[in-house]
């Protein structure tokens, strides 16, 4: 596998694995949300902290990936889009997890040149 495949594959990677616990994260800031306007518990501060973390890393893997990718517009603003919606970061690591899963099986037919380059 080509060094830049290697990167790209790992940009990717990346990207998958953070947008699942933004979704959570995500989903819990706004249960505690509810929470805080309906009882004397108060989150949203801490929970608020650790969900922006995770959408700024999920930014920033996104632009990483969507670098390498050389990704249409569109299919980044989709990856953009689940972001900002409650569980839509579970829809965007299942279609990256097939996007890495048809890179690998890409690159194993092109090394054992069942394919060509």
């Amino acid at each position: 596998m080509d060094p830049v495949d290697i990167q790209t594959a790992s940009a990717l990677r990346r990207l998958r694995l953070i947008s699942a616990p933004e979704a959570v994260s995500f989903l819990l800031l706004l249960v505690c949300s509810v929470l805080k306007r309906t009882t004397d518990f108060d989150a949203v501060p801490v929970m608020g902290m650790i969900h922006g973390l995770l959408f700024i890393g999920y930014v920033l893997f996104l632009a990483d990936a969507w670098n390498r990718t050389r990704w249409p517009a569109k299919r980044a603003a989709l990856y953009f889009v689940l972001a900002v919606l409650p569980g839509g970061g579970f829809v965007a690591e299942r279609m990256l997890r097939r996007e890495v899963d048809a890179g690998i099986m890409a690159a194993r037919a092109r090394r054992e040149g069942v394919v060509g380059a």
